[in-house]
């Protein structure tokens, strides 16, 4: 039905020409208007770049609560799983982008290089997510309308191929372009060489991800790096989507800050992640006034509504837990936060709290300017359901891959894969990347949070002198490299700083997870018997429409391993 309606709007606009060449004969056309051939290719490329984003942020909001960036609010991971959790997903790929993707090289023919070229770059790239959220997905059989209704799937190593091959064609295609620039690229602006930077990138991470089932990716990391090929290792050619500022027709503000600073009370932010930032290394990470608002300034027993809190082993975050009850917690670090990150303000929950919803929404930390477009955190604890009028209104990102996961996955790869890089170096490279592009949304902090006048000790400051300075940026880049050259598990390190870097991006550390199994100190599910007994979602389950609409799909359990995961069962919790 998607494409006889394309069809139709194509045909119609045929039809329009058609008719004034039969009643204006030789009058000149007009150079301004848009031929319809490529009214439909840029119809098609928007619409492919929009269903390209969905669906990463789909697969991140299914990922974020596994891998502690956001709180699970599920006792069991079977209760935070669901055949729906995928479906709005399944459908970006199948039933937008895929499509979409095939019918743009029809439309356009031999021209639009650029556009055709880096629409296979992003149907790779959604190649290769599907297989790590679902494994053996269709492909070779699928799209094929009437004649395969029930496509059967393919083995997911061949896709990873597929993608891979996918690449390959579009660099080559990218590399040729003689043809204008789109009118409209919403990622790079018709810059063929950052998106040939990309499918260079996507290559790495292939291999990043592949490298423990191929004891030759390694080497083909460092070839693709010694090569000279273009990646993204800059932050002008980091991928992401932007967002806007409009409220309505249409909402084009990121869909985090619709969701906090709307009417609605948000979800809750994981205790463990902000624990990380404020409190692990005894120094506050500069990103965290811009990765989360606080509501509220302080908590003490003394201060607290009883009514506001649940804790699972106790009322409140200030209760003695029973004796017994949080052994599996010490058992794994005893320095764990419980119930509350930081009793300045970081209210949050920890990981597996599926305890009813107390009204709450009023003191729980919400996204901030980075990269959601919300409030930074001025000190002032403004509540946020203000029917969106806080912060930067929404104008935020969806940072796809940056140049610092680049320089990530190559430090992991350095230690693990035998790359011959300095593991020391890139992770320096990556965390300062990290800090500088989220610091560089200051230039979104509205005048009057700047101005806002802050009572502290010893002095009144404005919100603009709580904006991190070089001084402590050094003095964080400087402990984390202390803490890497004093670390026995230097990976560990390495991948802590990564999944920091990574927030938001929940796919990207599902899969970090899955490699390598760190950070060491994630923390189990709150609930002593759930943790006992529940295992961690090594894929997700296959979408409901999939499984229901196709003879030839049978749902499988959340512990079956992708194949790149060759790590034992249990490796993670």
């Amino acid at each position: 039905m998607k494409h006889i309606l394309k069809l139709l709007l194509l045909t119609s606009v045929v039809f329009v020409f058609s008719c004034s060449d039969l009643t204006d004969l030789d009058i000149n056309q007009n150079p301004n208007a848009v031929a319809p051939e490529n009214a439909e290719v840029g119809f098609l490329y928007n619409q492919i770049q929009l269903s390209f984003n969905n669906l990463i942020i789909n697969a991140n909001n299914a990922t974020l609560g596994l891998t502690r960036q956001r709180a699970m609010t599920s006792y069991f991971y079977r209760e935070a799983i669901s055949p729906n959790t995928l479906n709005a997903f399944w459908s970006n790929v199948y039933a937008n982008l895929f499509p979409d993707v095939d019918a743009l090289e029809v439309a356009a023919g031999e021209g639009f290089q650029i556009e055709v070229n880096s629409s296979k770059v992003l149907k790779a790239y959604a190649l290769m997510v599907a297989v790590d959220m679902l494994g053996n997905i269709p492909y070779s059989d699928a799209g094929k309308g009437v004649e395969s209704i029930s496509p059967v799937a393919d083995d997911q190593a061949s896709l990873y191929s597929t993608a891979e091959a996918l690449l390959d064609e579009a660099i080559a295609g990218l590399s040729a372009a003689t043809t204008a620039a789109p009118a409209v690229d919403i990622y790079y602006g018709g810059n063929a060489d950052n998106w040939i930077a990309l499918a260079n990138t996507l290559k790495l991470r292939i291999y990043s991800n592949t490298r423990l089932v191929d004891g030759s990716a390694g080497g083909k990391m460092a070839s693709l790096i010694s090569s000279g090929a273009n990646i993204i290792d800059t932050p002008a050619e980091d991928f992401q989507f932007q967002y806007g500022t409009e409220r309505n027709n249409p909402n084009s503000r990121h869909p985090y800050y619709n969701g906090d600073y709307e009417q609605d009370d948000g979800g809750y932010m994981s205790t463990y992640y902000m624990w990380l930032m404020t409190n692990e290394k005894g120094i506050t990470d500069p990103r965290t006034r811009f990765y989360f608002y606080r509501q509220q300034s302080f908590f003490s027993a003394g201060t607290i509504d009883i009514n506001e809190w649940d804790c699972v082993l106790t009322n409140n975050a200030f209760e003695t837990i029973p004796p017994g009850q949080f052994d599996h917690y010490t058992a794994v670090d005893p320095d764990l936060p419980y119930c509350l990150a930081n009793e300045n303000g970081y209210f949050g929950r920890d990981h597996g709290n599926g305890q009813g919803i107390p009204p709450d929404g009023p003191i729980r930390v919400e996204y901030g300017i980075y990269p959601a477009g919300g409030k930074f955190d001025n000190n002032s604890f403004d509540f946020t359901q203000t029917a969106g009028t806080l912060g930067a209104l929404g104008a935020g990102i969806n940072p796809i891959w940056l140049s610092s996961y680049t320089d990530f996955i190559r430090a992991e790869a350095a230690l693990a894969a035998g790359t011959g890089e300095d593991a020391r170096a890139l992770l320096q490279s990556a965390v300062e990347k990290s800090l500088a592009k989220v610091l560089s949304f200051s230039s979104l902090i509205s005048s009057s949070d700047l101005e806002f006048v802050v009572s502290t000790t010893p002095s009144l400051v404005t919100g603009a002198d709580l904006i991190p300075g070089q001084e402590a940026v050094d003095a964080y880049v400087a402990e984390v490299l202390n803490i890497y050259d004093n670390a026995t598990d230097k990976l560990d390190v390495i991948a802590k700083e990564y999944m920091i870097a990574l927030w938001t991006s929940g796919l990207e550390n599902y899969n970090l997870y899955r490699r390598t199994g760190k950070p060491n100190n994630m923390p189990p599910l709150i609930d002593p018997q759930a943790a006992s007994t529940a295992s961690f979602p090594r894929t997700m389950l296959y979408p409901a429409d999939y499984v229901n609409l196709n003879q030839n799909a049978t749902q499988r359990e959340t512990t079956e391993q992708v194949f790149w995961d060759n790590n034992p069962a249990g490796f993670i919790r």
